[in-house]
């Protein structure tokens, strides 16, 4: 063992942190630890009837040292003096205000309980009126600062969140410095970052993000955003124009992290990036082909060599960006804002009477209704899977509208809303929950149809994440409604995998990524491939799909200028 190499992963993803060590030779994994974050656990800072959704910096760092420790625990001391790099994803964009020390302010005690000081989580949609504000100051300049975002700023994106927040919060207005990605702070952490000014960040989340380019010489210029709202002023200058790719390194880990994980300072730390960017690389994507983390939301990412789209340009997706995903490629995302969160919605209304009412009833007492709960969570969305598979499939059957948390990809727009349309007194949970499914692989085939129509082909589709290992019949369902095969990766932490194939690039180990997924990469263990006498009936159905949405968007847009 004296000969080998390791390396960790961190992953970050809404619920939870999860941290593998993997040895670097042959991409196994040696270790691994999950921390399901606490404050957000309770809900604490949230609000979804506001689209408010924050996270504790402190739970960040809790899930930190707790899996790194634990995975080191697990595979002893003579792994863990061979491990040479820490790299790090998360969820994006999710930033936060931090003052001239990097420091977050939910970490200061007078901001310790101010949900604005927190970290704004992806899929907080507060900042839904900034983004149209971005939207609209954007056609008043002669360069189109939009054209490497899809043309449509998101309020899921940085700047919308930033000038939602300052506005809203005049203390946090005064305290704020600058505004940094988790994927950036994270690695600033680890090497005990002192000014924020010399904060490494990361081209992943500053170009689809937060309007970096290249072609601009960074961000847009002062006047831009000063147009915008004066209170932007400084912003983008305090934010380096320089970025760097994950292959790239941080720093190496402080003497205080090195001591609080049991490690030494000679362990390398990569510069971190979005989970599905990372994801993408631990799931060994390949040119052109689609590959779909598949969680409570989908991230959809695709690397096209730079000679070969030059001078396209996809309307309506979450960015392309050169070296986003693989150094020297360049990185297309798309996605949905919710996948596994809308079957969750499902299954909690199906919840509500047991969680509300059987309690009340007096005929269990708490811990039998605790553990009925626990019991039925857990069975209801496999067993609406089981019976829908049965289901035949009716051209004018129930259909629905997956947009239950906004539109993210084609054409992102967050104030809509999902819908159920044919409802009659038959249709039941079976039902519903099968248009459901239906719904977001249509919506997931609205992406592949907007690449293939501006000029990048979709050539074959990978699936990776949670539903995609967990689900056949919703795997089945894509492949039916893509009418195109989908593969399904072994792995069932790519993302974590992938932050280590970075960690063993930004460690010197490999000289590229690509060299290091093809010897840490784990395969694919399941293919999907579409029924061909389903493929005819689910393209009429999705026909339909599409004339139902357009109308919903009409009928919202009135609703919004009446």
């Amino acid at each position: 063992m004296s000969s080998k190499k390791f390396v960790i992963g961190v992953d970050y993803g809404t619920d939870s942190v999860r941290s593998v060590i993997v040895n670097a030779d042959s991409g196994q994994e040696v270790a691994a630890s999950v921390f399901y974050y606490p404050q957000w656990k309770k809900g604490a800072f949230c609000d979804a009837e506001k689209n408010q959704f924050r996270q504790h910096p402190a739970d960040y760092i809790a899930g930190l040292e707790h899996t790194i420790k634990d995975c080191l625990t697990k595979a002893g001391a003579e792994v863990a003096v061979q491990v040479k790099a820490i790299s790090v994803d998360t969820t994006g964009s999710t930033p936060v205000a931090v003052n001239k020390a990097g420091t977050p302010l939910g970490l200061l005690p007078e901001f310790k309980d101010n949900p604005n000081a927190m970290f704004v989580l992806w899929k907080d949609h507060t900042g839904v009126k900034e983004a149209a504000e971005i939207n609209e100051i954007a056609t008043k300049f002669p360069v189109n600062y939009l054209q490497y975002v899809g043309g449509i700023y998101s309020s899921e994106w940085f700047w919308s969140k930033l000038l939602h927040v300052l506005r809203e919060d005049k203390a946090v207005r005064a305290a704020c410095y600058s505004w940094v990605e988790q994927c950036d702070w994270i690695p600033y952490l680890l090497t005990g970052g002192e000014n924020v000014d010399e904060i490494k960040r990361g081209v992943c989340s500053a170009g689809h993000k937060s309007l970096w380019n290249e072609s601009f010489g960074g961000f847009p210029p002062e006047e831009f955003f000063v147009a915008l709202d004066p209170l932007l002023e400084g912003y983008a200058s305090r934010l380096s124009s320089k970025t760097y790719t994950s292959s790239d390194k941080a720093g190496n880990l402080s003497p205080e992290w090195a001591e609080r994980l049991g490690l030494n300072t000679d362990v390398v730390i990569g510069i971190g990036a979005f989970d599905a960017h990372m994801g993408a690389v631990g799931g060994q994507i390949e040119p052109y082909y689609l590959s779909k983390v598949m969680g409570t939301s989908t991230c959809d990412m695709l690397v096209a060599p730079a000679s070969e789209v030059e001078g396209i340009l996809v309307n309506g997706i979450c960015g392309q960006v050169n070296g986003s995903i693989i150094p020297g490629m360049i990185g297309m995302e798309a996605g949905q804002s919710a996948f596994g969160d809308a079957y969750a919605w499902f299954k909690n209304v199906l919840l509500w009477p047991v969680k509300n009412l059987l309690a009340q009833s007096g005929l269990l007492d708490a811990a039998t209704v605790a553990q009925v709960i626990e019991d039925l969570d857990g069975r209801i969305i496999p067993e609406l899977s089981r019976l829908a598979a049965l289901l035949p499939i009716e051209e004018n059957g129930e259909l629905a509208i997956e947009w239950l948390n906004g539109r993210r990809t084609p054409d992102a727009n967050q104030a809509l809303t999902g819908a159920f349309l044919g409802l009659d007194l038959g249709s039941d949970a079976v039902t519903m929950f099968r248009s459901l499914v239906e719904a977001t692989c249509f919506g997931a085939k609205k992406i592949v149809d907007r690449f293939n129509e501006q000029g990048v082909p979709v050539k074959g589709l990978i699936g990776l994440g949670g539903v995609a290992k967990k689900s056949p019949f919703i795997m089945q369902m894509m492949a039916d409604v893509m009418n195109m095969p989908i593969r399904i990766h072994k792995s069932e932490q790519t993302c974590a995998i992938g932050a280590a194939m970075f960690a063993a690039t930004a460690a010197g180990i490999y000289d590229k990524v690509e060299d290091a997924m093809a010897a840490m990469g784990q395969g694919f263990d399941a293919e999907y491939l579409p029924n061909p006498e389903l493929v005819p009936l689910y393209a009429k159905r999705y026909e339909k799909y599409g004339h139902a949405g357009h109308a919903i968007e009409e009928l919202m847009s009135n609703q919004v200028h009446a």
